[in-house]
């Protein structure tokens, strides 16, 4: 369920028509329902009730400080993958102890700025990582406590440049390796061993792969203990799916993966950690375009909007589906289009053959499920200025981003003064 719904024929977000903000703001823009945010956390929450539980929000699904800050204030914690995304959780509001560190490429700087920060935990990723962590922290007199990212060698059965758990990725330290990589850890003075971390994928829309994976890291959880090692703390990752076309796809629910989850590692005693984002921000946002043209081709009707891929990348760069709308109903008439953007390129597509109302210049259109991997995946490609963010509380709105002006992007090239 989301905050998004017509009434009397116009398309709100909770209690504001889109269109009276488009009329204030300018098109296009991104807007996201702050109500949505917070139920789709309490609903992930509430589907591990009973565990020693902490939900931390992957940061790189949507990074603005307002969508951060509203997740913060209801408990999140947060999964980071860079020092500025660190940093982002730590303004925000989230607490260094809610905050775990993922990511294959960590730096020296990176390190020292986490274990400084006194985050909750490092998700290590590789040997090298390993000791370079251990260096540090014994250097700064501190102590990381970490987790190993384990690559199970599951297949996610998701789109191939979000499956992450398969021996061929390049994340985590593979399953046939782990009882001797736990084991010289625990040799390392700079180094506290808590648990052990897995992520196989993102927009899962089956348990199947999510049950297999959670299986043989219970038993590797079990060894580990044998072996002598204290595992406190189960990284789970993210990864469940939403459903971006709400008529055909049908992902499973966060109370059956919960119960899932609960029913292969429950029994472990662990300290439990999920890492959504998309789940938690995806379907809270929607992107908001005008119709500049519609222009009749050889054997196409092509819906030329202002909206374009270096706003929202993901349908060029996945072939991803996001259901596009009428921010007015139309009831009566339909057509066909190809919806398209004003970017110099063919891949400047949103979507083919898709059937819509009528629309005309002027008319509004939304783009839905584009709260995840949407403003924070855009760029100025084209010298195109990003786009405003709107975060809405009931009868309520803020511009939490605003449009650059062009002068703010031409000015951030400098001219050599051999060229003056």
């Amino acid at each position: 369920m989301d905050h998004f719904e017509y009434k009397q024929g116009e398309m709100h977000v909770e209690n504001i028509p889109v269109r009276k903000i488009a009329e204030q703001v300018g098109t296009p823009f991104y807007c996201y329902s702050s109500e949505t945010l917070i139920r789709h956390y309490k609903v992930f929450c509430e589907a591990f009730e009973g565990q020693d539980f902490q939900l931390c929000y992957a940061v790189k699904a949507n990074t603005n400080q307002a969508v951060i800050r509203t997740l913060a204030k209801v408990g999140s914690g947060a999964d980071v993958v860079s020092e500025g995304e660190l940093r982002r959780a730590l303004r925000a509001g989230i607490p260094a102890e809610k905050i775990v560190y993922s990511g294959v490429a960590k730096t020296e700087r990176e390190m020292a700025f986490a274990l400084e920060a006194g985050i909750f935990q490092f998700n290590v990723e590789s040997e090298p990582e390993l000791h370079q962590l251990s260096r540090i922290a014994t250097n700064m007199g501190k102590v990381a406590a970490i987790a190993f990212r384990i690559n199970p060698d599951v297949d996610a059965k998701t789109h191939a440049k979000i499956s992450t758990g398969k021996a061929e990725n390049k994340f985590g330290i593979p399953l046939s390796r782990a009882r001797a990589i736990y084991a010289e850890a625990a040799k390392l003075s700079g180094i506290r061993v808590q648990g052990v971390d897995l992520h196989i994928g993102s927009q899962l829309t089956d348990l199947d792969p999510f049950a297999e994976a959670f299986r043989r890291i219970a038993s590797l959880v079990e060894d580990l203990r044998a072996d002598g090692h204290d595992i406190s703390v189960l990284d789970l990752g993210g990864g469940l799916g939403i459903p971006y076309d709400r008529e055909t796809s049908k992902p499973p629910l966060p109370i059956e993966y919960g119960k899932m989850a609960k029913k292969i590692v429950g029994h472990l005693g662990c300290k439990i950690i999920i890492e959504p984002g998309r789940l938690l921000v995806g379907n809270a946002g929607i992107l908001v375009s005008k119709v500049i043209y519609t222009k009749q081709g050889e054997n196409r009707n092509f819906l030329i909007i202002d909206a374009a891929m270096n706003d929202l990348v993901r349908p060029s760069m996945y072939d991803a589906y996001h259901e596009i709308v009428a921010v007015k109903e139309n009831k009566v008439a339909s057509s066909v289009y190809d919806v398209v953007g004003p970017v110099c390129e063919t891949g400047d597509t949103f979507a083919r053959g898709r059937t819509l109302p009528e629309l005309a210049s002027g008319d509004l259109l939304a783009i839905r499920s584009a709260g995840a991997y949407g403003a924070v995946m855009s760029s100025t490609y084209n010298t195109r200025p990003l786009i405003p963010e709107i975060l809405v509380k009931g009868d309520d709105y803020t511009i939490v981003r605003e449009r650059p002006s062009y002068d703010d992007i031409i000015e951030l090239d400098k001219i050599p003064e051999w060229l003056n």
